[in-house]
């Protein structure tokens, strides 16, 4: 693990995921934060500063950290880690596929993937912490994986969507080629897309996408235990409100920052917390 490194738990108590990790059991909610510290701390590498060699290095020595934790040589500070996944069968495949996501941010600025990257890059980033999820969750395995598949794409796409002006300042472009194309943008220069009044054509695509993972996520959870899905439910909740407002607002520029509904979030947490 790069210096200094640790797993802690998340400090932003007000956000959808620690109201959706309240949810849980104890013990299914420490062996989430311990996923959730894994997550942050190689996603901090992957847009922290330095050289591209200096951060895939650091990436490359989390890599060593799992396998060795898989070897039941887990450094001291991977303690929590190790007990989530002693406990909840945690696959050290879907851990490398994280750090694979990461080593796509941190090995060059993505700029206007295809589709086909794109999707990759969201079932490393996003559905394969879905699948480590579904499994403290406790879910059955081959609703889990389809859960983790949607709801993990669906979560990411908002991302997406959200973040068009933060990551174009700091050289990013994650909306797909494909989209933007069909939009008449030709662009990769993440600062002058964002400014293109023609984003929202381009944007509209990635919300159609999003919805129908959305759509696909409530699918999968309306046939299982209502205990089993609680923490997933109220995480598409919160993030359905944004991107429905986003889609409300509309994408072009200047945009403001959409947060969820608070009122919708609290709504599912109520209906939710309790199986």
């Amino acid at each position: 693990m790069s210096e200094g490194a640790a797993l802690t738990v998340p400090a932003a108590t007000g956000s959808s995921f620690y109201l959706a990790m309240r949810i849980l059991p104890k013990d299914r909610r420490n062996a989430m934060y311990a996923v959730y510290g894994f997550c942050r701390a190689v996603d901090d590498i992957a847009d922290g500063g330095g050289s591209s060699a200096r951060r895939m290095a650091d990436l490359e020595r989390w890599r060593a950290d799992i396998d060795d934790l898989f070897a039941t040589r887990a450094p001291a500070q991977l303690g929590d880690l190790a007990e989530a996944v002693r406990r909840f069968d945690l696959r050290q495949a879907d851990f490398n596929a994280i750090i694979d996501g990461m080593a796509m941010d941190a090995a060059a600025d993505i700029r206007a993937p295809d589709w086909a990257t794109l999707d990759l890059y969201c079932d490393r980033v996003a559905s394969a912490v879905g699948r480590l999820s579904v499994r403290i969750f406790g879910m059955r395995a081959e609703p889990g994986e389809a859960l983790a598949h949607h709801l993990g794409r669906a979560l990411q796409l908002t991302n997406i969507l959200r973040d068009i002006d933060e990551d174009a300042a700091i050289g990013r472009l994650y909306l797909p080629r494909e989209a933007l194309a069909a939009a008449g943008i030709f662009s990769d220069e993440p600062l002058d897309v964002a400014a293109d009044p023609r984003l929202p054509a381009a944007c509209a695509e990635v919300v159609t996408r999003a919805r129908a993972h959305f759509d696909q996520s409530r699918r999968v959870m309306d046939k299982e235990p209502r205990g089993a899905v609680r923490a997933p439910r109220l995480m598409a909740a919160a993030y359905e409100s944004i991107l429905d407002r986003m889609a409300a607002r509309g994408f072009a520029p200047p945009r403001q920052r959409v947060r969820a509904d608070r009122l919708r979030v609290l709504g599912a947490f109520l209906r939710y917390r309790v199986a």
